[in-house]
This record gives structure tokens, sequence and C-alpha cells, in this order.
């Protein structure tokens, strides 16, 4: 019986995900801590802030700190590593614009550099990377965009979440990158909101918001997301996926309906234009993806937007929000 127990520890896929605090990281956590087929490590800066800490290990990992890189990918070895960590703040990138280096293409330098080493060192290890990127490294000119369409980043966020592409692309294993658009959810110790939490929370203080008419995305609930990058990683499937949501709206028809779900009064709702509203990042007007794709290579079926809103308003049910 203990021969079997190994042999089936040795299919069983080691899976570790950067940035497990966050939005993404967490969802990817819960889906894949009970997955008999899967030994998990998540990893990020600091101390880990998931409420349920059973099920899976767990690793600080400072992604902007080489060493640190190399040491935790060159112990653990893992067959896939879903990269989420990131700094995804696009004002503070455009103002910050150092740190954004570090955190968004040098620690991916990092990774791809420490994977290399450990496959040197050890015979057989053939690592698989997924990363995460943006819809934001296009012009927005026009929308909802293929895997085929030609970036051209308006930001400096934009800008080296592109290099980072680069980078991945060059890497000596294999690797997909999963671009999504406009991730909301609930998380667990929460310090920063989304545009779903933002607008309900708003409304429901009453307070006036104004929301931009200008700016088109498919929203994208963040446990799509992560199955969508789950299922990249058991499939080890490899090239680009656009991973978003299925409908097309701009942001002021998002928040309306935001409104609606919660009957919540859109009178407090005044119209913008990206203009009017003072961002130090320039955002692309369209974008939004067409994700035929990976609904056909991964079998991907993200829930429509109310489908996400429903899910929402029972997490936040459930955490007592």
């Amino acid at each position: 019986m203990l021969i079997l127990l190994d042999k089936h520890h040795l299919f069983m896929q080691k899976i570790l995900i950067t940035g497990a605090n966050g939005l993404l990281g967490q969802k990817l956590v819960y889906k894949l801590k009970n997955d008999p087929e899967v030994q998990l490590i998540a990893t990020a800066r600091g101390e880990n802030r998931l409420l349920d800490q059973e099920g899976y290990e767990y690793a600080q990992l400072d992604i902007s700190d080489m060493n640190q890189v190399k040491e935790v990918l060159g112990d653990y070895k893992p067959d896939v590593v879903i990269h989420t960590a990131a700094m995804t703040n696009v004002d503070a990138c455009e103002l910050q614009q150092e740190e954004c280096k570090q955190m968004n293409v040098r620690a991916v330098q990092y990774i791809a550099f420490a994977l290399e080493q450990a496959m040197d060192k050890t015979p057989g290890y053939h690592p698989h990377l997924v990363h995460l990127s943006t819809d934001f490294i296009f012009d927005g000119t026009k929308g909802p965009l293929t895997e085929e369409e030609e970036p051209n980043p308006l930001s400096y966020y934009a800008k080296s979440k592109l290099e980072a592409e680069y980078i991945v692309m060059g890497c000596r294993f294999s690797w997909a990158i999963a671009r999504t658009v406009l991730v909301y959810g609930v998380v667990d110790n929460a310090s920063r909101s989304n545009i779903v939490l933002w607008a309900k929370s708003s409304l429901e203080q009453k307070k006036n918001i104004n929301v931009v008419n200008d700016q088109f995305r498919t929203p994208t609930l963040a446990e799509d997301l992560a199955d969508g990058c789950i299922l990249i990683a058991k499939k080890k499937a490899t090239g680009i996926y656009n991973i978003s949501g299925p409908d097309f709206m701009h942001i002021l028809e998002l928040v309306t309906r935001v409104a609606d779900f919660w009957k919540l009064d859109k009178s407090l709702i005044t119209p913008s234009t990206s203009e009017g509203i003072q961002q130090p990042a320039k955002r692309p007007p369209v974008t939004g993806f067409i994700i035929d794709k990976a609904r056909k290579d991964l079998g991907y079926t993200p829930h429509n937007f109310e489908e996400g809103l429903a899910l929402v308003d029972k997490q936040l049910k459930a955490a007592g929000k």
C-alpha cells in the first residue's frame, strides 16, 4: 500500500503560486488546496493572510529579491509556477517607475533565471510557467481583441507588463501567458478594493460617484481567472490565452448593472469622460477580449456578469459583510 501512495505522490503536480495573498492568488489557493492531484505551495511577501491555512504549504517569497527567488524555486522545483504577483496599481506604477520595473520586469527575469538554473542542475526537470498579463498592453483603439492583436502600451505599467511578456517568451522552458481584464471578486483580509466592490460600497453609502462612459472592457470574475490558470497549468498549455469574462461593456454600464443587481440608487452615478477624471496614467479606451481560443483549447467556461455578481453577493454574505 505504501508503494502505491509513493507512486501516486510521484504523479502529483507540484504547483507554486506567487502572490498568494492577492485576489487571484487566494482564489487559486482555495481551488487547488484540496485537489488530490496537486501538491500546492503558496508564496507571498510577508505573512500568509488567507483565513484558511490548511491543505497547502506556505513560504514567504519577495519576488523582487533575486536570492530569495533562486532559493525558493530551487528548493521546491515546482512543475508549474503560476506567477500572479505584480505591482498592478496603474497610477502608482506611473509615479513610482523604478519600483514598478523591479516588481513587474526584473522579478520575472529572476523567476526565469531561477527555473533555468534549477533545470540545469536537475536532469529531467521541466518546469512550466503560467504568467499573468493584462489588456492594458494594448492602446485601446479597438476591441474586443484576439490573442493575435499587436500590443502598443500607453502607460508605464503597461510597458512593464509587455516587457515581462517578452522575457517569458524567451525562456528555455515551456510557458503560457494568461492575459486578463478588470478582475473583480471578494478577498480575505483585503486592503484594496476593485471596481465592483467600490461601486457597491459607494452607492450603499449614498456617495455620488463619477464613472467613465468611454472605456470598454470584459470584466473578469476572479474565480473564472483562477479556473483559466488552472486549466492552463494542468494541461501544460503553451502560448498566449485571453482569460476574461464574456460580457463586453463600458465602465458606466458595469456600475449601472452593479446598482441594478443590489437595487441601489442609480441617480448617484454621474457619467464622465476619461478626461474628466484626472489620473496620472493613461488608460486604453477600448479593450476587452475574445475568449474563443480559451473556450476551445482549455474548455474555459466563464460566468456571465450577473452570475459573477451573484457569487460575490454569496461570498460577502458568508463573510458577514
